[in-house]
């Protein structure tokens, strides 16, 4: 038996309270694809003196969940955030920037748009809220590989200097898109500005 070298586990899902489950279990499957995998009205059936608590699991591939949702009466989603600890955001990762456009296109005809986008260098990313106001980051690795996405981070100069990258406008980028920029192009002319939104980011909306 191995005691002595680390053990690299995958992230495998996320649980997170709520004060409306149904909305939680609708918007993620708008977003990311998510089926419920289970549902029920006491995760503690059976547990003495244990509380009722609706639970829904969902997944949006073969895992048996990623994201599993508790439902709290009383719970506010309306609570100052940036007061409290919580995970800061979470995120989903594309393939290309072709996926990642796309579903910015898809999500906005929904009425569901960014509150931040930016390119990182490594990554593109787009971040959302949820109906109880969590962050969740929709992203693509610029590189389109893992290892010199890792490496970038570790000794790149640039980022080092302006780690949240530069913000940049959705609707620009798309339209350089279909213009026929290809993906490193739209990421460089990102980090000359090219594609600044026209009313600033206010950076705080993901604290």
């Amino acid at each position: 038996m191995n005691s002595t070298t680390i053990v690299h586990p995958r992230l495998h899902h996320l649980e997170m309270t709520t004060s409306n489950a149904d909305a939680k279990v609708s918007r993620y499957r708008v977003v990311i694809g998510t089926d419920v995998v289970h549902r029920t009205d006491s995760a503690s059936a059976g547990t003495k003196g244990a509380p009722a608590m609706k639970s829904v699991w969902v997944t949006n591939d073969e895992a048996n969940h990623r994201l599993a949702f508790v439902e709290v009466p009383g719970f506010s989603a309306d609570e100052n955030k940036a007061a409290y600890r919580r995970i800061q955001h979470f995120a989903f990762a594309y393939r290309t920037l072709e996926e990642l456009l796309g579903t910015y296109l898809r999500l906005k005809a929904q009425g569901i748009v960014p509150v931040l986008c930016t390119d990182a260098g490594a990554q593109t990313a787009f971040y959302y809220t949820d109906p109880d106001g969590n962050s969740v980051e929709l992203h693509v690795d610029n590189f389109g590989n893992s290892w010199t996405s890792t490496e970038y981070l570790r000794h790149s100069h640039d980022f080092a200097a302006k780690p949240i990258g530069h913000f940049v406008d959705p609707d620009k980028l798309v339209k350089a898109w279909q213009a026929g920029a290809s993906a490193s192009e739209l990421s460089e002319r990102a980090w000359r500005d090219e594609f600044i939104p026209d009313e600033p980011y206010d950076p705080s909306v993901l604290l």
